[in-house]
């Protein structure tokens, strides 16, 4: 089974306008709504890629209620914490250029922490956990490492889509799978910008610390994937980019789906670039006929 943990969900709200008038009445042209947050977005393609996962993590309030009912709508289980206040409604406004504002999640006390990395602690050997996405500040800097340390106990496989300090401290853990961005990557090893031999230096640097599989996205400048057998670059397929939320959340989805179909590593990871790509193109997350449209226009390469 794959779990997904997803310390700070939301509700995404999407606004499309015409022209943003700062100060003045606007209009919507479009609006949609979706249960966010990175956890959830893996699993969400992960059931429109036909396979079954459990959504973890801490809700609360009215949207937190929408969350769990639009998941269980799609056919994902779903074992929340639920805690007091108000899960965050995170509003993406689309105006030519897209503009984001993120809400503030709720508090989460000390208990709620302790029934989360209890559900974790109840998971078994051989399944497969996500942790992704950004922490509450309510939440200790160590959460992340206390919910690792239950999978690694356990003997779970990690899977860890996040940055700054948190992806450092659990890159420790040996994870199955880590899919940074090049910024992310960049950010990890001090610089400010990376080149594509830098990428390969760093890349097969953190396979050496314990890495069992890393995918690095450039957007559509392709992305690398790094292992003990292997380092591969793929590029991106050509298309008309309509959004950029949960497209690296697709990736990791992408290929966690292809791993369990048993597909080898090069097709696993071509299968990631083109969830990603698939999503990216979409206003919504990739369904799995758009991700098999495009597989075959993914060129990996065998560096």
């Amino acid at each position: 089974m794959i779990y997904t943990c997803t310390l700070n969900p939301s509700v995404d709200y999407v606004v499309h306008v015409d022209e943003l008038r700062v100060g003045e009445l606007n209009r919507a042209m479009k609006t949609l709504t979706f249960p966010g947050g990175k956890g959830i977005n893996v699993s969400r393609v992960l059931k429109r890629l036909g396979v079954d996962s459990t959504a973890l993590g801490f809700i609360g309030g009215f949207t937190g209620g929408y969350i769990e009912s639009e998941l269980r709508k799609e056919g994902i289980a779903c074992d929340f914490v639920h805690v007091p206040g108000q899960t965050r409604i995170n509003v993406k406004l689309k105006a030519g250029r897209e503009t984001e504002i993120n809400g503030e999640g709720p508090m989460i006390a000390d208990d709620d922490a302790a029934q989360l990395i209890a559900k974790v602690g109840a998971v078994s050997a051989g399944d497969v956990l996500v942790l992704a996405g950004s922490a509450p500040t309510s939440l200790s800097a160590d959460m992340y490492e206390r919910l690792a340390a239950e999978s690694v106990k356990r003997r779970v496989r990690l899977v860890v889509d996040t940055s700054g300090p948190a992806l450092e401290r659990l890159l420790a853990c040996r994870p199955f799978l880590a899919k940074p961005n090049h910024h992310e990557l960049a950010e990890l090893f001090g610089v400010s910008a990376l080149t594509k031999e830098d990428i390969i230096l760093y890349g097969r640097r953190l396979v050496e610390r314990g890495v069992e599989h890393l995918i690095v996205s450039m957007g559509g400048a392709g992305a690398f994937y790094f292992g003990r057998e292997a380092t591969l670059f793929a590029e991106a397929p050509k298309g008309t980019v309509k959004n950029s939320v949960g497209a690296g959340d697709s990736m990791v989805a992408g290929f966690l789906a292809a791993y369990a179909g048993g597909k080898p590593i090069a097709e696993a990871f071509a299968y990631s670039v083109a969830a990603g790509s698939a999503t990216a193109f979409s206003e919504d997350l990739c369904t799995k006929e758009e991700v098999e449209t495009l597989v075959g226009r993914v060129r990996v390469v065998r560096l």
